[in-house]
């Protein structure tokens, strides 16, 4: 696998690749530059980035000096915000639409009881949703009906001081059935402007996405896979120490396709960069668990028993969108005899950050599913940042960390990794 393992890393190239998120990646620099500056005041390092030169996919440049070890390293987002963004409705019924094409999906198929023997965190994170865009309907429909009742009211006592009775009860009705839904809707409207406070479109939108294809890539999505594998293709056959790919939530089952069809094709040179693979706050089974993902769990079965990377997926119990510690490969019925990936551990939040700090965020749920990527006041063994930027291969950082005792490995699924 290329270098040999007394070496250490001097230049790195770094492909991130997000989660379902329709907005800008510079929100990752931004995110990068302010976090990396908070590790390094706290772990004692020295660490910045500045533009990246060159063309290709949108990055940064990170200089470091890391246990008196200088490195450097170019972070490139793998850009797929512009699928999601099409893929996100701007409408309220195509919305509910979406809705209960999904739960159909999750629950006639029994995946959603075979998630919930996982972790019920990103369970209940699936459900928030539903039972949110559920109660909003109701909420809508009441007081639509209360307007409606209003507007009647009114309109059948004005119309009976200069009519009779019968056309105050008529024009009343009609008021009553005019207004009604059209309180209701703009209730719904109300409720959708402010979904920026309350994620419940957003993770709509993210639960259907892979729903609507059962499990299976969308062939937009496919041919944005083919294009990120090329570019770390072309990383492999250049002068860097390391090529480390990091694949965040819903990123993390995008990576494992990629790299399964790179290793494939034998795009790994022998004597090239070493290739690794960070997956953090992974929701694989959300996927695999689907009955048409038939080449993510044939693929999470291939990667886990290559020799050409290594493997490290790191989640944490505290992270209630991410299934904390469970083996996505096991978990998802697929682990082959020779399995050897991924050493899978806990990034330890509630030890990892100090009690202030785990009281400020322990309930902004969608806050800590990005802490992977952020400082911590009290690191352990997990640095995103030191992984990154800092002078150790990725399989030698870990070559010694025992998976987290707690972890969940044995299978849940009924599928398997080829169709019968």
């Amino acid at each position: 696998m290329g270098k040999m393992q007394d070496q250490s890393v001097t230049r790195r190239r770094v492909f991130y690749i997000p989660g379902y998120d329709p907005i800008h990646p510079r929100r990752y620099r931004e995110l990068y530059r302010k976090e990396s500056a908070a590790q390094a005041q706290v772990s004692g390092y020295d660490i910045g980035i500045s533009p990246k030169t060159g063309g290709g996919a949108y990055g940064w440049h990170v200089e470091a000096t890391i246990k008196d070890k200088p490195v450097q390293a170019d972070v490139e987002v793998m850009v797929w915000s512009d699928i999601v963004r099409d893929s996100m409705s701007n409408s309220i019924p195509a919305t509910y639409w979406q809705m209960l094409r999904t739960s159909w999906e999750y629950i006639a198929t029994g995946a959603l009881w075979r998630l919930m023997r996982l972790r019920k965190g990103p369970v209940i994170a699936a459900l928030y949703p539903i039972g949110a865009l559920i109660l909003q309907l109701i909420l809508a429909v009441l007081i639509g009906a209360i307007m409606g009742f209003a507007a009647g009211s009114t309109v059948e006592w004005g119309v009976n001081q200069f009519t009779g009775p019968e056309d105050g009860a008529l024009l009343g009705a009609l008021a009553y059935f005019g207004v009604t839904p059209i309180g209701a809707w703009l209730v719904l409207r109300w409720f959708k402007a402010r979904d920026g406070k309350f994620y419940i479109y957003y993770l709509m939108h993210d639960y259907a996405y892979s729903a609507r294809y059962r499990g299976a890539n969308p062939p937009e999505l496919e041919g944005r896979l083919a294009e990120f594998e090329q570019i770390i293709a072309e990383a492999l056959h250049s002068d860097v120490d390391e090529v480390l790919v990091v694949g965040h939530s819903s990123g993390a089952h995008l990576a494992v396709s990629i790299l399964a069809d790179l290793i494939r094709k034998g795009q790994v040179p022998e004597t090239g960069p070493k290739l690794a693979f960070l997956s953090l706050g992974q929701v694989v089974p959300m996927v695999s668990f689907l009955r048409d993902a038939w080449r993510l769990r044939a693929d999470l079965q291939y990667l886990s028993r290559r020799d050409e990377l290594v493997w490290v997926d790191v989640t944490a119990p505290g992270d209630g969108c991410a299934f904390a510690l469970c083996d996505p490969v096991s978990v998802s019925g697929v682990a082959p005899d020779n399995k050897r990936w991924p050493l899978v551990f806990s990034a330890q939040f509630t030890k990892s950050l100090s009690p202030e700090r785990w009281k400020e965020l322990r309930w902004r749920f969608f806050r800590l599913h990005f802490q992977y990527l952020c400082a911590f006041d009290r690191p352990l063994d997990y640095d995103y940042f030191q992984i990154t930027a800092g002078p150790e291969f990725l399989a030698d950082r870990y070559a010694n960390r025992p998976p987290s005792a707690s972890r969940i490995d044995h299978a849940v699924s009924k599928f398997t990794s080829t169709k019968s």
